[in-house]
Parts: structure tokens; sequence; C-alpha cells
């Protein structure tokens, strides 16, 4: 990070059900130990039924999020179609390694579209990209990988799924200082997009005995 740049050292997840994908982050954004800002949204549209979460820096990955959801608006028109999640992530893939050398993003495009159904992809660090059935990603993360492989399960319901996003979100953001403040989630499906919201003293609390 370049002295005073704006961190969302983050904790964001998605997951894939049988009918969409399920998204979450938290909130908090950091310079250095400040909190620059604690209600941040980390879920970013850049398409109709595709979102991206964002970790590392604010400035670099709204930059590349504005510059997809441009090429995205694009294809659409020129297409006559709307893009695919794989299109979406290809493009984030593209950008990410292209400039991995002046960039700190870590990105997770998730998303439904007519082609595949629901998708999630993983483009860390390096800009590589994987397709994964859940990703996790941003400082939170590393607490969280071994509660998420132990309770993830094949063939989850929707509700399952959120239940899912939202404790491994509030296990991640009290155990990680730079995650915290509230748990902004979506749920994306052939319908449309359903936000949801869980205020800082509503966060799950399942691992106190």
């Amino acid at each position: 990070m370049k002295n005073g740049e704006v961190n969302l050292g983050t904790s964001i997840m998605a997951v894939a059900f049988a009918d969409g994908v399920v998204i979450g982050a938290d909130s908090r954004t950091t310079t250095g130990a400040y909190i620059a800002n604690r209600v941040t949204d980390k879920l970013t549209k850049v398409h109709d039924r595709i979102y991206c979460c964002r970790s590392g820096s604010a400035a670099d990955t709204q930059a590349v999020a504005d510059i997809v959801h441009y090429y995205l608006q694009l294809y659409s028109v020129q297409e006559n179609e709307m893009p695919s999640v794989r299109t979406a992530s290809a493009l984030f893939q593209e950008l990410c390694y292209q400039n991995k050398d002046m960039l700190t993003a870590g990105i997770i495009v998730a998303g439904w579209d007519e082609k595949n159904g629901p998708a999630v992809y993983n483009v860390p660090l390096g800009g590589s990209l994987h397709k994964q059935p859940f990703a996790i990603g941003g400082s939170g993360s590393t607490y969280i990988y071994g509660y998420c492989d132990a309770n993830f399960k094949e063939n989850m319901t929707r509700d399952e799924c959120v239940g899912f996003v939202k404790n491994s979100l509030s296990l991640a953001m009290s155990r990680d200082g730079s995650s915290g403040g509230v748990i902004r989630l979506a749920v994306i499906t052939k319908e449309g997009v359903e936000r949801l919201f869980v205020p800082g003293d509503k966060l799950p609390v399942h691992w106190e005995g």
C-alpha cells in the first residue's frame, strides 16, 4: 500500500446454489489503523445479474470495476445479449493480470446468466482466475478457511447459503481487526437481485459456547 492509501482490509465471500449465488461482505474501510468508513458497500454491480466483491486498494478495485462495467454495457449493446459471468470474470482477470505490478486488487465475481446459470469466480492478487463452488477473500478470510471447509456442503438451499455466508463473515469480522461494521448480502437469481442487511448489533455469535 502507498502511504495514505485507503485499504479494504476486508472479509468478502460468495457461494453458488442451484438457482443463483449469495454474495456478502463486511463494511470496514481502513487507512492504517484509522477506520475511514464503517458502512462501506463492497458489493459492486457490474451488470444486471453480475456483481463483484472487492478487496485490496479501494481506488484500484473501484477503477477496475468501473472499466469492467463499461465493457459489459458495450458488450450487451453490440452482441444484443446479456454477458455471462465467465465473460465478466475474464475481463477482471485480464485487467488484473496485465496490470498486476501496479494493482492491489483481490476480486470475487459472482452472478447468474442464461447460458451457465449461477457461477462464482475468484481473481486473487496475481490476476489468476479460478471457478469455485464458493470463494472467500480479503484479510479476514485467513481466519475462516477451516470453518468454511468444515461447514460447506454441496447442494445447499438459498437460506442455507445465506446462513453460511452470514456465519462465516461474522466469525471473520470478530477475529480480524481490519474487518467489521455491518454485513451486506445480495442474492442473485434469474428473478433479479435481492439485497439483505445485517446490522452490527445483530451479527451471529454462533461460536460463543
